[in-house]
């Protein structure tokens, strides 16, 4: 009873950051970056409930408009990442034995790296913004899922019904569509859904750095970092930002967990 508990209260939570990323007026009538410099550093209270900034901006709004970037850098990234590991691992899995060991080795080198190591090498070659925050992160994180869809494809390949489907002249290309990938693809959607609080925290922890989403525009990560440097006179412009990065990567967390455990989908890091 209180795992379904604490199931349902992470779908909430992002339900209600991914409603506040869609239709983010739903929560705020507030513009994220108009500015008052008379009301600035007020305390959270019944005007602006989660404080204002050094320049009278509402940080609820800011914080509701910045559920937006951050989850669409996180899933975004988790797009990319899928979308290259799928042809690395097909061609690994199905490409011969030498392609396979090519493959298997530079993922090997990839996943002996922390995947934050290195979507910072790649954000910094490539360069800032938030684009090219979503494809560093991305990249980093493709290994783990490349991995995981080669071992299942060498799996599902020698399953009874796909030697049957080649036995009655189904075409290897055909088999792969029909037969293969669909049934060796569910576990990698299911970790997805774990990689995805991962990836949250991964886009605050860049923005932080001043590597992704610029100000104005609200972002979770920047935000943090723009309060942090006045948490002794106003708390609440740091605190909140950190709050609502952890709350949602611990909430997705829980689903990808509560997901991993019903399908007995190992980790996507060694």
């Amino acid at each position: 009873m209180g795992r379904r508990l604490t199931v349902a209260a992470a779908a909430l939570v992002v339900l209600a950051a991914v409603t506040a990323a869609l239709w983010p007026q739903l929560f705020t009538g507030h513009d994220p970056n108009a500015t008052d410099p008379l009301a600035s550093f007020r305390p959270p209270g019944a005007g602006h409930w989660f404080g204002t900034d050094q320049l009278g901006r509402d940080l609820f709004a800011r914080a509701v408009y910045g559920a937006r970037h951050s989850l669409r850098i996180a899933a975004g990234a988790t797009l990319v990442a899928l979308l290259v590991a799928v042809p690395v691992s097909v061609l690994a899995a199905l490409g011969g034995r030498f392609a396979d060991s090519v493959i298997s080795r530079v993922l090997d080198v990839l996943l002996s790296f922390p995947a934050l190591l290195l979507a910072l090498v790649v954000v910094t070659i490539v360069g800032r913004g938030e684009l090219s925050l979503l494809l560093a992160i991305g990249l980093a994180d493709m290994p783990g899922y490349a991995r995981l869809l080669r071992s299942r494809l060498l799996v599902v390949r020698t399953a009874g019904y796909v030697e049957a489907a080649t036995g009655l002249g189904v075409g290897p290309w055909t088999s792969l569509w029909r037969h293969i990938l669909p049934n060796a693809a569910g576990p990698l959607l299911v970790t997805a859904t774990l990689g995805l609080g991962v990836a949250v925290i991964f886009a605050s922890g860049l923005s932080f750095l001043g590597l992704g989403t610029q100000p104005p525009t609200p972002e979770w990560g920047a935000m943090l970092a723009e309060g942090r440097s006045t948490l002794a006179v106003a708390w609440w412009a740091g605190v909140f930002p950190g709050l609502l990065i952890t709350v949602t990567a611990v909430a997705v967390t829980i689903l990808g967990r509560d997901l991993r455990n019903r399908f007995g989908v190992g980790s996507i890091r060694p």
